[in-house]
């Protein structure tokens, strides 16, 4: 049985996927349509390759900064400690 939050997702994921066609098959008018298709899926996918992408470095930015601040941390500490 499929729940309503994953329906709800399925079709958005849908509409999404639609667009991305539609948008393939009004520039390529004279293509097949196996070949739009699989244009679209290959955009989707460079968009989700660039999101983790994206993602992964924000993820590595984000801990890069903690290892700063808590090395300010722990040396504010030793000089409180004195």
């Amino acid at each position: 049985m499929v729940e309503d939050h994953e329906e709800e997702n399925m079709l958005k994921i849908c509409r999404y996927v639609d667009v991305k066609f539609q948008v393939y098959r009004q520039q390529l008018i004279k293509q097949p349509e196996s070949t739009v298709m699989v244009l679209a899926a290959l955009s989707i996918a460079e968009e989700l390759f660039e999101l983790r992408q994206q993602l992964s470095d924000s993820e590595k930015n984000e801990s890069d900064m903690m290892k700063r601040v808590n090395s300010k941390i722990e040396q504010l500490l030793e000089d409180i400690r004195g």
